[in-house]
């Protein structure tokens, strides 16, 4: 190469702003929820930076956005990406920064004018948060073969909206077979989205995979009464029950090493305040970097749940929104990213991903890893997420480094 080629950072960081600039919302973060105007609009903009770098540009039946570089000789391709589509709430580099800077690399050897030994690409992914439509990491979990394409398109949004009527709606239902470009290797450069490198001194996050990861939705049903006339024994009250449910799945954090619960989700109906609830429907996040760990917490969970229906007098139901193994990424790779960081003079530690990502579904198909650069303050899925300048760049440069050299080994 390229050990003399270097990343453009004022262009890379220039490219972030006018992603950024899409669906920015007043508090300076970004709002580009899957498949709305927003996220068209944000495609647009990445398709026409790719045409404007020579990429052969391709949409599959998803809606993945694909740029190829086209490298010298046929095999299978070296891919970087991740997903441009945000949370509700989100902030300017979640997703957005591993494309964009995968955007860069390529645009970093075209201006020097090299043809990789083979096909380099960088990959939008459709639908990663499961913000809108579930599962989360959709449009991966599809390129990966792990969800059939009727199956994707029948999700529906909390409006009823289908997620198939939609990609055609904003016109991304491409016509590729999601999976057309076959891997030879997968990098994905993201934000760390907590405390951990920032408290420890900063550098580079080799990933060493992610953690098992549970969607659980509790749909609890009681009798809906009178708030001041039903006395407290007469009651059933799913409302009551969701609390305890709630407080269950965080003391199990305590018991269970590497256990994570959270409840994002609770709905209430009919929603007075004067009225003991009919219905509640929660949602439960279980995580831990063990397959055995989380299924010993969901285990516990759904013990529970049978205790408290029989204790409380009210229904419990348990709907999968999502169901995802932990997933060990590729010694060889994180070796690769643990040399490039050395040879910057960058200080590197192993972790593991606390969080899911389009990587994880890519580990079914290569050699896959993941580049973590620090978040101020351990914040992501939050208007106020950033990373310095100078991490921004620095990560987006391991990446080059890494991705090239995959694409000669």
């Amino acid at each position: 190469m390229g050990s003399n080629l270097r990343i453009d950072g004022e262009r890379l960081l220039a490219r972030l702003a006018a992603l950024a600039a899409i669906g920015a919302t007043p508090e300076g973060g970004c709002r580009r929820l899957a498949l709305t105007d927003e996220d068209r609009q944000g495609r647009d903009w990445l398709v026409a930076e790719m045409r404007s770098l020579g990429l052969d540009v391709r949409i599959d039946a998803i809606g993945n956005v694909v740029g190829i570089l086209k490298g010298r000789e046929d095999g299978p391709a070296v891919i970087m990406g991740s997903h441009i589509d945000t949370v509700g709430t989100g902030g300017r580099y979640d997703g957005a920064l591993g494309v964009v800077a995968g955007l860069e690399v390529l645009a970093t050897l075209r201006a020097a004018g090299i043809v990789p030994p083979r096909d380099m690409a960088v990959i939008a992914f459709t639908n990663e948060e499961g913000a809108r439509f579930q599962p989360d990491m959709l449009g991966s979990l599809v390129w990966a073969g792990g969800m059939t394409l009727d199956a994707a398109y029948a999700q529906a949004d909390a409006e009823g909206a289908g997620l198939g009527a939609e990609l055609a709606r904003i016109g991304y239902r491409g016509p590729e077979r999601p999976g057309f470009l076959p891997a030879g290797a997968y990098f994905e450069l993201h934000i760390e989205q907590g405390p951990v490198l920032e408290s420890e001194g900063g550098g580079i996050g080799a990933v060493t995979g992610v953690q098992a990861i549970t969607w659980l939705e509790l749909t609890l049903g009681g009798k809906p009464s009178h708030a001041g006339t039903t006395p407290m024994g007469y009651r059933r009250d799913p409302g009551l029950a969701t609390a305890r449910l709630i407080v269950f799945a965080n003391e199990l954090t305590g018991t269970i090493p590497g256990q994570l619960a959270n409840c994002g989700v609770v709905r209430v109906s009919p929603g007075n305040v004067n009225v003991v609830p009919e219905t509640v429907t929660m949602t439960l996040d279980l995580r831990n970097p063990d397959d055995g760990g989380i299924a010993e917490a969901e285990t516990a969970i759904r013990r529970f749940c049978a205790e408290l229906s029989a204790r409380d007098d009210v229904t419990i139901a348990l709907r999968d929104l999502a169901r995802f193994p932990a997933t060990p990424f590729d010694e060889t790779l994180i070796a690769g990213i643990e040399a490039c960081a050395a040879e910057f003079g960058l200080p590197v530690r192993r972790i593991i991903s606390g969080a899911g990502h389009d990587a994880q579904m890519m580990a079914r198909l290569c050699p896959t890893a993941m580049i973590f650069i620090p978040s101020i303050g351990g914040l992501s899925h939050n208007p106020a997420e950033r990373s310095t300048d100078a991490d921004i760049v620095a990560g987006a440069g391991i990446l080059l480094a890494a991705a090239w050299r995959a694409a000669n080994a």
